[in-house]
């Protein structure tokens, strides 16, 4: 009895290895999604308002306009400009009057 109850119990090791030792087979589903971190649209820099261009003139003198966005907020229009001046790059917002958002 005793040299079954050993068989049993090697054939039990033997099978949870084989368990564990199988390979699975797993299905990984990778979801990319691209969310908009605000609801500015690209626009060309020459379609800027004077006001806006004005300011961004007055506010960063030295600087180029590298690209402009635009967004509808509850106060009217706000433009993101992106200004480069050698290799620094700064972001200022303005609103449509020409007013800067900080």
């Amino acid at each position: 009895m005793k040299k079954v109850l050993v068989a049993v119990a090697c054939l039990m090791s033997v099978g949870s290895f084989s368990a564990f030792a199988s390979e699975t087979s797993v299905d990984s589903v990778m979801v990319v999604s691209e969310v908009a971190q605000d609801d500015f649209v690209k626009v060309e820099v020459k379609d800027l308002p004077e006001a806006v261009t004005q300011a961004v003139e007055k506010a960063y003198p030295d600087y180029t306009v590298k690209e402009a966005f635009v967004a509808e907020k509850e106060d009217g229009k706000q433009y993101k400009v992106t200004l480069v001046l050698e290799e620094e790059e700064v972001t200022a917002l303005f609103k449509e009057n020409g007013e800067e958002v900080k």
